[in-house]
């Protein structure tokens, strides 16, 4: 069992997740976070620490956002390893609360890639 980020962090990527993960497990896309289930230690100390709920794990992730433990999967393997925490997106506070956030995905790599 991994855990899977999942959409709402999509137009937020609040970061707070990254700074206590034990491991190096959180990419980091244009528009939001995955992480590695590979890499992932299952500890779940990332849970309670994302603002807008979006990390679940792999057998948790509520039906209409299934696809994103395959998302995850492969983007982690395209997008470059966060390690630490940034400051969320300009977008962060407008979207925090919106529902339906799969249009704003990008598979664009973040960071400094």
């Amino acid at each position: 069992m991994a855990f899977v980020v999942c959409e709402p962090c999509i137009k937020c990527k609040y970061t707070e997740c990254v700074s206590v993960c034990p491991v190096t497990c959180f990419h980091e896309g244009e528009t939001m976070l995955v992480i590695d289930p590979e890499e992932c230690i299952e500890c779940g100390v990332c849970v309670n620490e994302c603002p807008v709920h979006a990390i679940y794990s792999d057998d948790e992730v509520p039906a209409k956002w299934q696809e994103y433990i395959g998302l995850n999967a492969r983007h982690a393997g395209e997008w470059p390893v966060i390690e630490q925490s940034r400051e969320p997106l300009d977008t962060a506070d407008e979207f925090r609360d919106v529902r339906d956030k799969r249009g704003g995905f990008s598979p664009n790599p973040g960071g400094d890639a």
